[in-house]
């Protein structure tokens, strides 16, 4: 599979990641098993870069993925996981609980050190916290040698462009923001370029928006998004295609995002994956199905903050404590 130099990292990542929140059967029921012998089609795939959290099934993700790659050579895979989100709604950057929350990983996951450590969602937290905290954070367990390289994560694109030119950071990890619906991931690469961070594409299904099936009852996109996402799906399979192979090739086709995150945990999937890449993409189809969602083209939605802030508001949490 080809790779991608990750900005500053220097690191070889391969163009197709894997995002490993599938093991905590977020999306549904899961067999660990079945878990392991995903991660280790992904790697046989040619994938070598696996991304996790301990948000991601409230834990049961990095356990699962801990018994895969305690089955692998280290230098085999790069490995990043997170810290700060570990709940729906529960967040904590303070540099105390991200020093506990990094060895809690590299227990759960059996290794000794993290490739990458992302900050999880930081725009669920004031900026103050990430400034004084969080980041100084990153660079102590960096100077450990707990972590290789530090990086931020989120989904408002201003976030980055707020908090980059006052952090140093090694990577950045986003999502929904380079799919067939939604390219506005491009306009941040010049300023990335221009630091030299590394950049991780999470989603290219934008959260099974970009699928014949409804989507799940929690995605916050309008009724127009999923609807025409749907209709580009449906267009593609009556043109005896799927949308995700699609999806997929053109997340993964541009020289300027290195990889792309894709969670499963079905082994038959993860190496259909990997085959889709490889082969040509059908551009004149691909020109059909931008044309179809043209009038939702980079249209976005909220994370969920509203709803967190107004819940903090009105259990009466402290800034402090978030």
């Amino acid at each position: 599979m080809k790779t991608r130099k990750l900005g500053k990292t220097n690191l070889d990542v391969s163009v197709l990641s894997f995002g490993a929140s599938s093991l905590g059967g977020v999306f549904r029921e899961t067999d660990d098993s079945e878990s392991v012998r995903t991660v280790h089609a992904a790697i046989d795939c040619g994938i070598n870069y696996i991304d996790v959290s301990p948000y991601y099934g409230l834990t049961r993700a990095e356990s699962v993925l801990g018994q895969a790659v305690a089955q692998l050579p280290r230098d085999k895979f790069l490995l990043s996981s997170k810290a700060g989100r570990y709940g729906e709604a529960e967040f904590d950057f303070t540099a105390k609980r991200i020093f506990s929350s990094v060895e809690e990983s590299l227990q759960r996951l059996q290794t000794d050190y993290l490739d990458i450590l992302f900050l999880h969602d930081i725009e669920f937290v004031s900026p103050e916290i990430i400034l004084e905290e969080a980041v100084p954070a990153l660079h102590r367990l960096k100077e450990q040698g707990k972590i290789r390289f530090t990086g931020i994560s989120g989904l408002p694109l201003a976030l980055f462009e707020q908090m980059l030119p006052q952090i140093e950071v090694d990577a950045i990890l986003s999502y929904c923001h380079y799919s067939l619906n939604d390219n506005s991931l491009l306009e941040l690469v010049p300023l990335l370029k221009k630091q030299n961070i590394g950049l991780v594409n999470a989603s290219p299904l934008s959260m099974g928006l970009l699928s014949t099936r409804e989507p799940s009852s929690w995605h916050p996109a309008s009724k127009e998004v999923k609807a025409l996402c749907q209709k580009a799906a449906q267009h593609c399979a009556n043109a005896g295609t799927d949308i995700a192979k699609l999806a997929m090739q053109y997340s993964t086709s541009h020289a300027d995002i290195p990889t792309t995150l894709v969670s499963t945990a079905s082994p038959a999937n993860i190496a259909r994956n990997a085959a889709w890449i490889e082969e040509p993409i059908d551009e004149a189809l691909l020109q059909e199905v931008l044309d179809i969602l043209q009038p939702i083209h980079n249209v976005s939605w909220s994370s969920g903050i509203e709803r967190y802030n107004q819940s903090v508001a009105t259990s009466g949490k402290s800034e402090g404590l978030r």
